[in-house]
């Protein structure tokens, strides 16, 4: 079906996601470049995997696949509010993601080994396909119901980020005046990291789980090396996001690459170009 001047209903769709996407990981990525958590993305990355393979499993015990995002979803802000709980109690960041990861590493490789138990009973080739586009994303493939749960998903966590945005600046740089005011620190922690699990949820059918990392940090890392005004941070950000999204579903439908690892391959360019012109 071509519409709006001979331009693809799937490419259409793409762009519409890019969109969604892109303003709501332009909005997160600063943050995680402030409060130093990228490597909190490696947590998501596992848990997301385990959750869509653990709702594999289901899925083939009960025959439908419906629940696979949801189980994917809500793995991983149990694993990201385990890591605030233990970094609460005193454990730096890095050290609380390593320690988490580490246990949901080692449950993903036991649950494909059970998965793989499970589907010589009985077979569906479906579940292979499906952790390849968890894998690598599949944005072109996005139904038009995906492009809704994308939308609304992304709304929400747009809207709380636009009234919590300025707190979670002061947790990342000035947590004491956020205790002067009477906020508990750890309820902002908690609420901080269960957005940035959620958010990996939201897009990871279309960025993939293999580049989730990347477009979750350089936009921010890019604008934070570019301004220091938290708005045109926030603004480069999501223009970067954008740019990089949009050029690589161009580029991907003349060479029918995935555009997930091409959008990866374009940040990391800004971000080397970047760094480079402000040495210079």
């Amino acid at each position: 079906m071509y519409i709006l001047q001979g331009i693809p209903e799937h490419v259409l769709r793409s762009i519409a996601a890019s969109v969604f996407l892109s303003i709501l990981m332009g909005m997160i990525s600063p943050l995680i470049s402030m409060k130093g958590i990228a490597f909190l993305t490696h947590a998501t990355f596992h848990s997301l995997l385990l959750g869509a393979v653990i709702g594999m499993i289901a899925g083939l015990f009960t025959g439908s696949f419906t629940l696979l995002t949801l189980f994917a979803a809500a793995l991983t802000v149990l694993t990201v509010m385990a890591i605030a709980y233990i970094e609460n109690k005193g454990i730096t960041s890095d050290t609380a993601t390593g320690i988490i990861s580490s246990i949901v590493a080692g449950l993903t490789v036991l649950s494909f080994g059970f998965l793989y138990i499970v589907m010589e009973n009985k077979p569906y080739v479906g579940a292979s396909q499906n952790v390849v586009s968890y894998l690598i994303g599949e944005i072109f493939l996005l139904s038009l119901n995906d492009l809704l749960e994308l939308s609304i998903g992304s709304f929400i966590l747009v809207i709380l980020l636009m009234f919590l945005y300025r707190d979670f600046v002061y947790l990342s740089f000035d947590p004491e005046t956020l205790t002067s005011y009477g906020a508990k620190i750890h309820v902002y922690l908690y609420i901080l990291y269960v957005i940035v699990g959620a958010s990996a949820a939201v897009i990871v059918k279309t960025t993939g789980l293999i580049t989730l990392q990347v477009i979750a940090v350089l936009p921010g890392a890019i604008s934070l090396k570019v301004s220091n005004n938290l708005k045109k941070i926030v603004l480069i950000s999501i223009l970067v996001a954008c740019l990089s999204q949009l050029a690589s579903i161009y580029l991907a439908t003349l060479s029918s690459f995935p555009p997930s690892g091409i959008a990866a391959i374009l940040l990391a360019l800004i971000y080397s170009a970047t760094m480079l012109i402000r040495k210079h």
